[in-house]
């Protein structure tokens, strides 16, 4: 059926729906049956067989492999058991490896999917007549949906109603500006996409207005299904953290190279056997270049976002992730951020005159007085909400606006519930509410006339009414934002006739004061210790509302976001100021009151300006631009639009400023695991260049054998730098300031720490080889002592790693998932060591005392970290 050119009364009856109670459950089972779920298809993700043959496109050890099948052939040519045992396992331990990557990037998707799905959009639906909230995906054909300003459509549908609805589309028609839709057009059978006018679109979104809708195609069937392959080719982007260790992976890699070719032209010209040094050649370049190092980062970040949903903040973009531990100023709405957002209507205010005196006039507590003048303010305000208040099993369920609930549930304490009001006076017209004009405007049918009502600021609305007292009404807004009420302000009038068009300049105006309404949302609790963890991380907070600014004010003092000698400013102030005198400002103001969203972008822009990492959070349709242009957007993730998640980087699920704080404490304990990980890394991996680059060009002999060398990469590379990178955050991490935007990785000696610590166990497994080769009288036993002090050293290594505090403050044995971690690769390096198995890795049994000795190596490490750290920790404290 093409649904664009039916009336609206034949497109539910098509769909065997009713327009005003949706769907029966009994028909919802069918249809998802009939018409599947309301997603379209994906990518096609790799099967674990893809996974497991992409582990071998290294060119390194596509050349290993290469090297042991020669290696197999040689020995079958000369019938010599003994020759198969290298090429046999050197491929067992190349599958190993690649097994153990599969596993790490089986989990790195696992945890990214459950995000995604975290993340999946919502859809508010009219079912069996009662309005609910469920998974977009849920939805099926025949669906009577609501839709309103930052709502993204979440299906295609034909309108039932629309008051000045505007759809943005040009993710599906090219079209920059929003469209007009109407509900009530008549639109031709052949028309194109972009002139359906009484049709959304899914993937789309609400830019303004208001509307219901049914469902009229799902899933693959939309017009965006129609075109999905043309989007199914998103590309794995990475961070660029990522991409600096991937350059320097490469840069590590040619170095690592040249070293490996000196290395087999000396071993050629000293005789050693060509396969013999080929094998241990190429095996090092394998074991040096951290190719998995990216890929490790990846896990360590994944695993480090699964943890921050657990406390309520959703990431959106990885990349969030590094950028959270630099943040130096956080922008905070007011609003269910910093407070509660248990909005409940406490006082009230009704002009009975416009002749009352200023001096004896004042709000009133709604509990105290039941007069007809307070039904008749709650009333008129109850009508021009959208939010709603359902009871479902003896609880309250809010749906919409905290402050637009509020004042329906006032009304309801007093018998008037909002179904009711609806159907006695019926909603004829209205103009949605928008941050600019911060007025709604409704038109309803009360009494026989056509009753304009509008609520809003107090600010906004006084311009606008040319009845009533508005002295007084200034003078109570003034005394109850004094005492931290949101205060909003109602007006009315009746017309003759409602215009074609609705305009702000001709409903808005010529209103007469009605009264005020002050609600109360408290501070959250938490918000006073958040924000003083704040200050003391070296992190600003500042406070943006569209508040009234005494009202912001006392909240801000309360919670310590402004201090004595700071500044609160209002939009209009702000507008008045050129950017250069904002920008000599900024560091001065701690709040901004009655602000529109490019306000918002200006106070961004301007701490950027002063070299800041800002934080910003916005919940509107209108609020995007600001999200986006901050270094990190936060999103409400329950009073946000969906147009607001689109935009940022990161969605608070419980709308909680001390959530934010939480994040920007992981994401700098994050960043500092990653640090932890690419220097234990780069450490042993250079110090094993440094060991058989060295020994080669000293004594002409190689320390250790391809499958040893291997064997250590497997060994010390993968499990322990993955359970370094789980490492707890550390309890002093928001005691330090934010990391500068553009730091290095390798900043603050990390670079050269990784160097001495390579240069520390080339000369530990040096000592160990000369040591071993001298006692035994073999080169085996040399390569047998240097094998078991490089990898069990870098094991011990892994516990230094932890932290720059000493490992006995923290207690060397609290990251249990590295206790683990280093337990497995001690286990099977002494699978190797001591039993059978070490022939076919070429080692050998060694007396006692060699053993005695290599231990006392091992712990090396240890000893020479906790001095270093313990100098460190004087130098600190002197400073």
């Amino acid at each position: 059926m093409v649904y664009h050119s039916q009336s609206r009364k034949e497109v539910v009856e098509a769909l065997l729906s009713d327009e005003v109670n949706g769907l029966k459950a009994s028909q919802i089972s069918e249809l998802q049956n009939k018409y599947g779920s309301n997603r379209l298809k994906e990518k096609k993700k790799k099967t674990t067989f893809q996974r497991f043959m992409a582990q071998f496109k290294d060119v390194m050890i596509l050349i290993l492999l290469a090297a042991a099948l020669v290696s197999f052939v040689i020995a079958c040519i000369e019938k010599n058991p003994k020759e198969f045992f290298e090429p046999v396992l050197i491929l067992l331990i190349v599958i190993l490896n690649a097994i153990m990557g599969v596993m790490q990037e089986s989990k790195a998707e696992k945890a990214l999917d459950a995000l995604k799905s975290m993340s999946a959009p919502h859809a508010r639906v009219i079912r069996d007549g009662k309005e609910s909230v469920i998974d977009a995906a849920e939805l099926v054909p025949g669906d009577i949906i609501k839709l309103e300003a930052g709502d993204f459509i979440p299906a295609d549908a034909r309108l039932l109603h629309s008051a000045g609805l505007k759809s943005e589309e040009s993710a599906l028609t090219g079209e920059s500006v929003p469209s007009e839709k109407d509900a009530e057009a008549e639109v031709e059978q052949k028309a194109p996409i972009g002139d359906r006018t009484n049709m959304v679109f899914s993937g789309c979104s609400i830019t303004y207005g208001t509307a219901t809708a049914i469902v009229t195609a799902t899933g693959m069937d939309t017009e965006m299904g129609k075109i999905a392959n043309l989007l199914d080719e998103e590309t794995e982007t990475q961070t660029p953290l990522q991409k600096k260790l991937a350059q320097l992976g490469k840069n590590l890699g040619i170095i690592a190279l040249a070293a490996c070719a000196i290395v087999f032209v000396v071993g050629l010209t000293n005789d050693i056997p060509p396969m013999e040094i080929f094998m241990t050649a190429v095996s090092l370049a394998v074991s040096a270049i951290p190719e998995g190092l990216p890929a490790i980062v990846t896990i360590v970040l994944s695993i480090g976002v699964q943890r921050m949903v657990k406390k309520n903040a959703l990431i959106r973009r990885l990349p969030a992730v590094e950028t959270l531990g630099s943040a130096s100023v956080i922008c905070s709405d007011k609003t269910g951020t910093l407070t509660q957002n248990r909005m409940t209507l406490v006082k009230a205010y009704v002009q009975e005159s416009a002749d009352a005196s200023v001096e004896n006039a004042q709000a009133e507590s709604l509990e105290s007085n039941d007069s007809s003048k307070f039904n008749k303010l709650l009333q008129y305000s109850a009508l021009c909400c959208d939010g709603s208040v359902v009871f479902e099993n003896g609880e309250e369920k809010h749906i919409g606006d905290p402050t637009e609930t509020s004042i329906v549930l006032a009304a309801h304490k007093k018998g008037m519930p909002k179904d009711e009001l609806n159907e006695k006076y019926p909603r004829l017209a209205e103009i949605p509410f928008d941050s600019d004009r911060k007025l709604m405007t409704t038109i309803n049918r009360i009494d026989g006339k056509n009753v304009v009502i509008v609520k809003g600021a107090f600010d906004m609305m006084s311009q606008r009414c040319t009845s009533g007292n508005l002295e007084i009404g200034k003078k109570i807004t003034d005394e109850m934002s004094a005492d931290a009420l949101r205060v909003l302000a109602v007006g009315y009038k009746e017309i003759e006739n409602i215009p074609e068009q609705l305009t702000s300049e001709e409903i808005e105006n010529g209103l007469t004061f009605l009264g005020l309404l002050g609600m109360i949302d408290p501070p959250r609790p938490e918000a006073k210790a958040a924000v003083a963890v704040c200050r003391k991380a070296g992190i600003r907070p500042v406070m943006i509302t569209g508040d009234h600014i005494i009202t912001a004010s006392a909240i801000a003092t309360e919670l310590g976001i402004k201090k004595e000698g700071d500044k609160a400013i209002t939009g209009a102030q702000l507008d008045e100021m050129t950017d250069r005198e904002l920008e000599n400002e900024v560091e001065n103001i701690s709040v901004y009151a009655r602000v529109s969203p490019e306000n918002k972008i200006r106070i961004v822009k301007a701490w950027q300006r002063k070299g800041q990492v800002v934080s910003m959070t916005g919940d509107g349709v209108n609020d995007a631009p600001a999200l986006k242009a901050a270094d990190i957007g936060c999103a409400m993730g329950i009073t946000g639009t969906d147009v607001a998640k689109g935009a940022a980087d990161m969605t608070l699920t419980d709308d909680n400023f001390a959530t934010i704080v939480d994040a920007v404490r992981e994401g700098r304990g994050i960043y500092d695991n990653i640090k932890k990980v690419v220097g234990f890394l780069l450490g042993t991996n250079i110090g094993e260049v440094i060991t058989v680059f060295l020994a080669m060009i000293l004594w002409h002999k190689t320390p250790l054998l391809s499958m040893q060398l291997l064997w250590i990469n497997l060994v010390t590379d993968s499990l322990p730098a993955i359970a370094l990178g789980m490492e707890d955050v550390e309890a002093d991490v928001m005691e330090k300031k934010p990391r500068p935007k553009n730091e290095g990785i390798f900043a603050g000696g990390l670079g050269i720490r990784i160097v001495l610590q390579g240069i520390m166990f080339a000369i530990l497994s040096l000592l160990a080889f000369r040591i071993g080769e001298n006692v035994t009288g073999e080169l085996a036993g040399g390569q047998t002592m240097a094998f078991m002090v490089l990898a069990l050293s870098q094991t011990v290594q892994a516990f230094n790693m932890r932290s720059d505090r000493s490992l006995f403050k923290i207690g060397p044995f609290s990251n249990k998932k590295l206790n683990l971690a280093v337990l497995g690769s001690v286990v099977m390096m002494l699978l190797v060591l001591f039993t059978p198995l070490r022939v076919a890795f070429g080692l050998i049994k060694l007396p006692v005392k060699l053993y005695l000795i290599a231990l006392g190596l091992i712990f090396v490490p240890l000893v020479v970290m906790e001095i270093s750290k313990a100098i460190s920790s004087i130098k600190n404290k002197n400073k």
